[in-house]
């Protein structure tokens, strides 16, 4: 855990988050400033900074997606279609160094229209 690392707080329960999915590798909480009517963060509980950073890629990407398939099903976007984004380094607009991707969607029409 890095200490200053608000991801890191809220995954051992030092800040407060709105919490939708938690295991003992990663939690999936509310985006504080959601992009879309549906915008969780599905966070390793583990600190990594970067996906380059991030040595066993092919176990975590699977376990993300399977995460962000239950999650999207409990939210009710899965049937609508939904987006999982990851930001790798602050030239992606990544602003909290700790790997995350978002889980986001809900729009009542085609994003790409609105």
């Amino acid at each position: 855990m890095a200490k200053d690392c608000i991801f890191c707080q809220i995954a051992n329960h030092q800040a407060d988050a709105k919490i939708e999915y938690e295991d003992e590798d990663f939690i999936v909480f509310h985006d504080i400033k959601p992009s879309a009517p549906v915008h969780v963060l599905i966070v390793p509980k583990r600190h990594i900074e970067l996906a380059d950073d991030l040595v066993e890629w092919e176990a975590i990407s699977g376990r993300i997606l399977s995460i962000a398939k239950r999650v999207a099903k409990k939210l009710g976007i899965a049937e609508s279609g939904f987006k999982l984004v990851m930001n790798c380094g602050r030239g992606a607009g990544q602003m909290i160094d700790h790997l995350h991707f978002h889980l986001i969607g809900g729009w009542e029409k085609d994003p790409g229209l609105v």
